[in-house]
This record gives C-alpha cells, sequence and structure tokens, in this order.
C-alpha cells in the first residue's frame, strides 16, 4: 500500500464525497412530500461508490470508469478484509443508471430507500474500519 501524501489527500478526497453524497442522501428522505426516491438511492449507490473507489486507491488498485459496485468489490486486494459480500452491494447497483433515466422500472419505494441508505452506510462503516486514521482525521 503506498501511503505517500498525495495518494492518501486523493482516497481523503474520495471519502469526502462519498460523505457528502450520504448528506445528500439522509437530508433528502427528510422530505415530507414528494421526495424523489431515485435520487436519493442514486446518492446512496454514489455514497458506496466512492468509498469502494477511495479504498483501491488506497492500495493502487487501477480501476474503469465503471458504476457496477460488484467489479469494483472483485478488485479489493485478497487480504484486504473487507467483510462485504455482493449481496450487500446488489441493491445498490441497480441505482447507478436505472434510476437516473427513463425506462421501464419498478417504482422505489420508501422502504426500498431506507434500506438502500443501510447498506450504503454498511459500506462506509465496513471501509472505515479498515481505513488508515489519517484519512479520517484529516
Amino acid at each position: 500500500m503506498n501511503a505517500d501524501p498525495e495518494n492518501i489527500r486523493v482516497v481523503h478526497q474520495w471519502i469526502e464525497m462519498a460523505e457528502e453524497d450520504l448528506t445528500n442522501a439522509e437530508y433528502t428522505l427528510t422530505m415530507p412530500k414528494g421526495c424523489p426516491l431515485g435520487t436519493f438511492c442514486f446518492h446512496a449507490q454514489q455514497c458506496a461508490e466512492k468509498y469502494l473507489k477511495g479504498l483501491l486507491r488506497l492500495h493502487n488498485v487501477p480501476f474503469p470508469k465503471t458504476h457496477d459496485l460488484l467489479d469494483l468489490l472483485q478488485r479489493i486486494p485478497h487480504d484486504v478484509q473487507l467483510g462485504l459480500q455482493p449481496d450487500d452491494l446488489t441493491l445498490l447497483n441497480r441505482y447507478s443508471v436505472e434510476v437516473r433515466y427513463p425506462g421501464h422500472w419498478e417504482p422505489i419505494t420508501r422502504k426500498e430507500a431506507q434500506d438502500a441508505v443501510a447498506k450504503a452506510k454498511k459500506v462506509r462503516e465496513t471501509v472505515n474500519g479498515i481505513l488508515p486514521r489519517q484519512i479520517l482525521e484529516k
């Protein structure tokens, strides 16, 4: 793992951006009426994606421009004990594109949206549990 200052700075940026997505999602869900559940779910997915990309960057693992959380999970080095399973990310994976474009998609329920943020928080807690302190304290 490369712990040079530039790498730490970029990983920290990924984490900050992930936190912004989570904050956006949580705030959006407080809307009493007209809550854009698709946007909410997209931000939950983005939170998980950015946490995974930050972890990959920390370990100097290249990754393509992708929203596929399962692809990103497979790229995590085997010696990193992440503890996430594909099932933890499958729900979120559909929200990277499906909710942002027209199509024949099933409407998202508030329960599904709440499940999406719970999954994003699981990714967050898991990754934060293994990130070096210097990244989290910046």
